[in-house]
């Protein structure tokens, strides 16, 4: 994939680099060539979603990069309101949208539970990566409950889940059930989106100590943890500084204290699996 991340692997076979480029809410023009100038920094990477509204932005800055797409790892994901029967047309639909043959990764974004279509539409992701549309499949903030359903249904286990982890929301139960299961566990919002983070005592010294930016830090937090992130910038420096963490390896006790930044209402908003609904 890259020189620059390393890579994990999944339980299916595949690898995944270790650090991607999030796409949200870039879209247009300014989308596209934020995705070509990610590419051409060092991201293999690349998280999108039908409901993101930028498949087409994030298409265009593939085309534009240069990369050949064998060197790309690009991962869309199914909305609420196509899921069960629609799963399959919904996927397609990324994948005209993206310019594709092909998603190294599409995983179901929310389970919806009231709905409680999220086992059908695995079923129906597991038919998907036999016609070859997708490589892995996987599913988006999926607790331990959700994913014994989809398990116990199909004998298929998620490669992936990505969850909503950072400094102030570590998930450790969440993280222990995953690594039990041979799940790579994916963080959105790695850096927690400001709220004062980068001042926490914590983060500061350990970013000092190591010379580097309090969202390095964060983010060599997530790789020493095992969790891969998915920052976004649309600036080129930022996107760099991103991306260059792996140069530099934090303590156990500074591990230990980033992680002890965790809250129990540490959640960016009301995203709770079991009662949020995504349309």
């Amino acid at each position: 994939m890259t020189d620059i991340a390393p890579t994990v692997a999944l339980n299916d076979g595949y690898s995944i680099p270790t650090i991607g480029f999030g796409t949200y809410p870039m879209r247009g023009e300014d989308g596209a060539e934020a995705v070509v100038s990610a590419i051409r920094t060092g991201y293999r990477l690349l998280d999108t979603a039908f409901n993101y509204d930028n498949e087409g932005a994030v298409g265009e800055g593939i085309r534009r990069s240069g990369i050949a797409r064998d060197e790309l790892f690009v991962t869309s994901k199914l909305p609420g309101r196509y899921q069960g029967e629609f799963t399959i047309n919904a996927l397609q639909e990324s994948l005209w949208r993206l310019g594709l043959d092909y998603l190294d990764l599409y995983l179901i974004h929310w389970p919806n539970p009231s709905v409680g279509r999220y086992v059908e539409s695995w079923a129906n992701l597991v038919e998907a990566r036999e016609r070859g549309l997708v490589r892995s499949i996987g599913v988006s903030n999926f607790t331990p409950k959700h994913l014994d359903e989809v398990i116990s249904a199909t004998g298929v286990t998620p490669a992936l889940n990505q969850i909503e982890l950072h400094p102030y929301f570590p998930q450790a139960d969440q993280r222990e059930v995953h690594a039990r299961l041979g799940i790579v566990t994916e963080a959105w919002s790695p850096i927690g989106k400001g709220r004062g983070i980068y001042e926490e005592p914590a983060i500061a010294s350990a970013a000092a100590a190591h010379g580097v930016t309090p969202a390095q830090a964060i983010l060599r937090w997530h790789v020493q943890l095992g969790s891969i992130p998915v920052p976004k910038s649309a600036t080129p420096s930022r996107q760099a500084e991103n991306l260059d963490v792996f140069g530099f390896e934090l303590s156990e006790a500074e591990m230990d204290a980033i992680t002890a930044l965790g809250r129990p209402d540490g959640r960016l908003f009301n995203g709770d699996p079991d009662t949020h609904e995504e349309q």
